[in-house]
């Protein structure tokens, strides 16, 4: 299935012209998540887990199975970004993968992360991304990536995934993570210039 380059953000998520300096992306104390509306009830639940897709784990299971593979899951953690336009960008994503499953109307769904001082301490710049962001879904990443720098005025980030600054991947490219489970009471779901409390 071919992806589109272009992403529409809807006016409340777009923040890249408050954030993007000539540096990169600033760092504010609140973080963002990109996921689709589908998994907001388990959200809603149990708060962000690691590996929080289960249906989505499990349907590959189901397929490598099938053709008589085995597959391990592994645990990722959880993914965020300083930007909520950024964070649309990986809601889409996780809609359009799960549209290859999945049938049914899902929405992308931005996340407001707000940590304590000491779990955002934990927050990591996410150089493992430089494999995905060499792969074709990392290539439209970097699309649609150099057109927000080039929207805000600035040129598009200019960065050797393989040689580039681990803080490189924070700053220029939005990617970061958390490597343990987030509690509800540190979520909020974005929705048209509201922040509504998951409860």
């Amino acid at each position: 299935m071919r992806m589109p380059t272009m992403t529409l953000v809807p006016n409340h998520l777009q923040d890249a012209k408050q954030l993007l300096t000539s540096d990169g992306f600033e760092t504010n104390d609140i973080w963002y998540h990109g996921t689709s509306s589908a998994l907001l009830s388990s959200i809603q639940g149990q708060g962000l887990k690691r590996s929080g897709d289960k249906a989505l784990n499990q349907a590959a299971v189901s397929t490598m199975a099938t053709i008589g593979n085995t597959y391990t899951e592994s645990q990722e953690p959880v993914f965020l970004t300083q930007s909520k336009e950024l964070a649309y960008y990986w809601a889409e994503q996780a809609v359009r993968n799960r549209s290859v499953r999945f049938e049914g109307n899902e929405e992308p769904v931005v996340l407001a992360i707000n940590l304590s001082d000491k779990q955002r301490t934990k927050i990591k710049p996410d150089v493992g991304a430089a494999s995905l962001l060499l792969m074709k879904t990392g290539e439209q990443f970097m699309v649609h990536l150099a057109s927000i720098y080039e929207r805000c005025g600035f040129g598009a980030p200019n960065i050797d995934l393989i040689k580039a600054d681990r803080m490189d991947y924070l700053n220029k490219l939005g990617m970061a993570y958390i490597n343990q489970d987030i509690s509800l009471a540190c979520i909020e779901v974005l929705t048209d210039d509201v922040e509504c409390a998951v409860d």
